[in-house]
């Protein structure tokens, strides 16, 4: 019986050297990261394609660079290219170099996957529209990412493979208060954070309302040592700036000392 022929065993035509830098180097194996990899192929492949082959996800990538040139995702490998390969630059506008992507969000709005909740409470809490459900499937969150122009949130790398996902992020950290601080970061967010603006249940937008229009819901000492209270018109919550508040704020405010108050 003739061996089927491993991939280890083929001639390609072509080599190209690749180089990942900072961050994008925790999608690659031990033994691949902070050096020059070799990728041989055949025909003239658009970039994404080896780059992704490697196990990055195209939209954690912000700048390719072949041959001491910036190009998109759509430029076709050629043999002996140079290329180097980096990821979001914080706080950085390099739009005039590169584009990789349709145009940046406008506005700020996630969709978050099954195993980031606490993230998701998080975000809501300090004022950014985030939708979240246990019952999302990875198809699901997809197709909202792509429909709602949401950046996926997620600890499945898999996901941000998804060629319908332009916008979105592999959160490397399981603690819940590092993941914060690590979104906040990653998309400088440190300006337009507007705590308690959100329902943290259901990500409605709170509204002023009356103590009158509220009594019959608040226990006795609330109504007794507080006037100003909050609600949420799409699951009727009522909120009010309890000493739990208080407590978020100065947690916040260790976090995110630049952030609006």
């Amino acid at each position: 019986m003739k061996r089927r022929p491993l991939d280890s065993d083929r001639t390609f035509e072509h080599a190209a050297e690749f180089r990942f830098y900072e961050e994008l180097n925790d999608f690659l194996k031990p033994g691949q990261r902070q050096r020059t990899l070799v990728y041989r192929f055949d025909g003239h492949p658009g970039i994404k394609d080896p780059i992704e082959a490697m196990g990055v996800p195209h939209v954690e990538v912000d700048l390719v660079v072949v041959n001491g040139e910036s190009v998109g995702f759509g430029y076709p490998l050629q043999d002996g290219d140079r290329v180097a390969v980096y990821p979001v630059f914080e706080g950085i506008d390099i739009s005039p170099i590169v584009k990789l992507r349709d145009k940046p969000l406008r506005q700020i709005a996630f969709v978050v996957d099954v195993n980031l909740g606490r993230l998701a409470r998080n975000l809501r809490l300090l004022g950014f529209d985030t939708l979240f459900s246990n019952a999302y499937r990875d198809d699901e969150i997809v197709a909202i990412s792509a429909k709602e122009k949401r950046i996926a949130l997620t600890r499945d790398r898999r996901l941000l493979h998804a060629k319908a996902v332009t916008h979105g992020y592999w959160v490397r950290s399981v603690w819940p208060s590092r993941q914060i601080e690590e979104v906040v970061r990653r998309f400088d967010l440190g300006g337009v954070i507007r705590p308690f603006s959100r329902c943290a249940d259901c990500n409605g937008l709170l509204e002023p309302v009356g103590k009158d229009q509220v009594a019959d819901q608040l226990e006795p000492k609330t109504k007794k040592y507080y006037d100003t209270f909050y609600r949420c018109p799409a699951c009727g919550k009522v909120f009010w700036e309890g000493s739990h508040v208080e407590k978020l704020r100065e947690r916040f405010k260790g976090m995110f000392p630049a952030a609006a108050p």
